[in-house]
């Protein structure tokens, strides 16, 4: 019996929006428990509120940071053509400023070359169908965003232990490296729990609901 389903989630860039909105688009420096849900429904085929909603609530979140990568902050632009401008206003016509059309300048952070262990805990039948579609997913996987490929398989294994932090300390831990910083959830109560709001609700509405974690210091199993 499994209750732990572990992922690898590693490549050149990837990116977990947790306070981003409009024309900044932050990445928290490890990932969110909406963006790896979000992960888990492409997996399942799943788009539906109500069931991405329940996919979070059945399943507890710890993230170890095997390598956490370095910050990367893109200068992006949106329209601004030189004939038809490509951003539209909310009503479908052409969006312009001073007569001219108008370019809209964002920033987006990436995590370059990072490198993190999820650990899902949860009953038994919803590991083992999360595990079953990350091994043949639905549609496509992206570690955050649609432009961030994995550079290997997502799926890492499944597990039965007593908690997140007993899991993340022991499984596949890297060679030659003592200690480890995780992030684990835990109950707002907890003497170090930080908040949150990366539980998705609502994915058509972006509607983040609080969750709480605590950073911990991981030491090699022996």
């Amino acid at each position: 019996m499994s209750n732990t389903l572990f992922l690898r989630l590693e490549g050149p860039l990837q990116s977990w929006g947790e306070r981003g909105r409009w024309s900044i688009r932050d990445s928290a420096p490890e990932p969110t428990k909406s963006g790896v849900i979000g992960l888990i429904a492409c997996a399942l085929g799943v788009n539906q509120d109500e069931q991405i909603k329940a996919l979070s609530e059945s399943v507890q979140m710890g993230v170890r940071v095997d390598v956490p990568g370095i910050r990367l902050t893109d200068y992006h632009t949106i329209g601004g053509g030189a004939a038809e401008p490509m951003l539209l206003t909310a009503e479908g016509k052409p969006k312009k400023s001073s007569g001219s059309p108008h370019t809209e300048i964002s920033y987006r952070d990436y995590l370059c070359n990072a490198s993190f262990l999820v650990a899902l805990q949860g009953k038994t039948v919803v590991i083992e169908q999360m595990a079953a579609a990350l091994q043949a997913p639905a549609w496509v996987i992206f570690l955050g965003r649609k432009s961030c490929p994995p550079t290997r398989p997502v799926f890492d294994g499944i597990g039965d232990y007593a908690d997140l932090h007993s899991a993340l300390k022991t499984h596949n831990w890297p060679e030659d490296t003592e200690r480890l910083t995780a992030v684990l959830e835990c109950n707002p109560t907890a003497d170090n729990a930080i908040r949150r709001r990366d539980h998705l609700t609502s994915r058509s509405h972006r509607v983040f609901h609080p969750r709480y974690t605590e950073t911990v210091t991981l030491q090699e199993a022996t």
